[in-house]
């Protein structure tokens, strides 16, 4: 990966990192929960050669500002908002990774689709938290993969001294068997970077965001990306992409690097998959 680091400032004060390399369109990259821009290395390797490639650090995230404020949703779009205002970005491309995606429902449902101009949606269910009172279909479209009680357990366990391990075992289960022993490692590490309050305060947020009736709202040219065997159901890509019309859809097979990383695991499947998509 050759990338420059720059940083910009927020309207709150808050000093955001992110890596940019080449010039034309750009294609703007927002990563997960806990999770930092270096992990699009791939991405930023393969596109700075037709595309102006930038992928964020939100705060608190990676080398951005570890700010005491501004752990939701809410203000991470307010913050992407500010970095392309900032950077004067127009006719951008935004690919958004697990809460990224997040982030960018967010932002259309704040701002519109200003400034932008295509959607690229990697591995993100439109609800994370499950209602009893769901019928089970309505449990299969949410993609839903915890309880109250569940999320209530995961915060209280990434707030204490318990931070590592819980990172450990929750982030370590996000890869296939075959991911080499290295990379999951330096996935956890990526992770672990971020304070274990901010990352549960973040974390509970984002759990409690019911994208639902937002996204078959979106109208502009989208690719789904989900994985077969991936902490976020599959099916629930499948009704992301039945939602959004004339959307792309792939599915990632387990052999193919089909788990939640799949821009890593699979990384040479999914740059061509996005290149197709950018043309």
């Amino acid at each position: 990966m050759s990338a420059d680091s720059k940083y910009i400032t927020t309207s709150d004060d808050v000093r955001l990192h992110y890596l940019e390399a080449g010039s034309g369109q750009p294609l703007v990259m927002i990563p997960g929960w806990a999770q930092t821009a270096e992990q699009f290395k791939h991405q930023i390797s393969a596109f700075s050669d037709r595309c102006r490639v930038i992928a964020l650090d939100m705060r608190g995230h990676g080398e951005s500002a570890k700010s005491e404020s501004g752990y939701r949703i809410s203000r991470l779009a307010k913050d992407l908002y500010d970095a392309l205002d900032e950077l004067d970005l127009q006719d951008v491309v935004l690919l958004g990774h697990s809460m990224g995606c997040s982030v960018i429902w967010c932002y259309l449902d704040t701002f519109g689709p200003v400034r932008i101009s295509k959607l690229i949606l990697v591995d993100q269910s439109p609800f994370l938290t499950s209602d009893p009172a769901w019928s089970a279909a309505e449990l299969e479209a949410s993609g839903a993969i915890f309880t109250a009680e569940t999320v209530y357990n995961l915060c209280n366990a990434l707030s204490g001294p318990e931070n590592e391990a819980t990172v450990r075992a929750f982030i370590g289960g996000m890869v296939t068997a075959a991911c080499r022993p290295e990379d999951k490692e330096w996935i956890i590490q990526r992770n672990l970077r971020m304070s274990g309050a901010h990352a549960a305060t973040l974390f509970y947020n984002h759990c409690s965001q019911d994208w639902r009736d937002l996204i078959p709202q979106i109208k502009l040219p989208t690719l789904v990306i989900g994985g077969r065997v991936s902490i976020v159901p599959w099916k629930s890509q499948v009704w992301i992409h039945e939602q959004i019309p004339g959307s792309r859809l792939e599915i990632f097979e387990e052999e193919q690097g089909g788990q939640h990383f799949m821009f890593i695991e699979g990384a040479e499947r999914f740059n061509q998959i996005v290149a197709e998509f950018l043309r």
